[in-house]
């Protein structure tokens, strides 16, 4: 198991682009396993990406170990006392179960505040799942049914 350090570092606006090529990458598989054109980080466009980043309340992290940008996590914190929101997070594959997802949620924490947090996620992604709920997130009891294919699941941690 390689535990590189895993820090997290603030991206700027130039960065963006290089953000949304690896988002594109990173959620391909699952865009094409689940068909989910619509709401797929892996079907969004550049603009959607830099009207995210944009936002006030928006923080793009590269996930960054061994001098590699190994992933990518968006913190939503609007600082109003509604709750933080991991949207989206993802490791490229080629570093993929390496405990770089878990290691980020943490650094997010303490960043942004340890308790207060929501995501969402794919019901079907076991693995997705797994680190979740491992991380200490609890399902809300809220489903979507997206396609035949697919659920998406909410999740809280206080």
């Amino acid at each position: 198991m390689s535990m590189d350090a895993v820090s997290l570092k603030v991206a700027s606006r130039e960065d963006m682009q290089t953000i949304w090529k690896m988002q594109i990458d990173a959620f391909s598989e699952l865009l094409e396993k689940y068909q989910d054109y619509d709401m797929s980080p892996g079907a969004e466009s550049l603009e959607k990406v830099m009207a995210r980043f944009e936002q006030p309340w928006t923080v793009y992290y590269f996930i960054v170990a061994g001098n590699k940008n190994v992933g990518v996590i968006r913190v939503v914190d609007r600082k109003d006392g509604s709750r933080k929101r991991i949207s989206p997070i993802w490791i490229m594959p080629e570093y993929r179960n390496k405990r770089y997802a878990q290691a980020a949620i943490t650094a997010a924490e303490q960043i942004h505040g340890s308790g207060h947090w929501c995501l969402d996620t794919i019901l079907q992604e076991a693995g997705n799942i797994h680190l979740y709920e491992k991380m200490g997130y609890h399902r809300t009891g809220r489903i979507d049914k997206i396609n035949d294919r697919m659920d998406i699941v909410f999740y809280e941690k206080d």
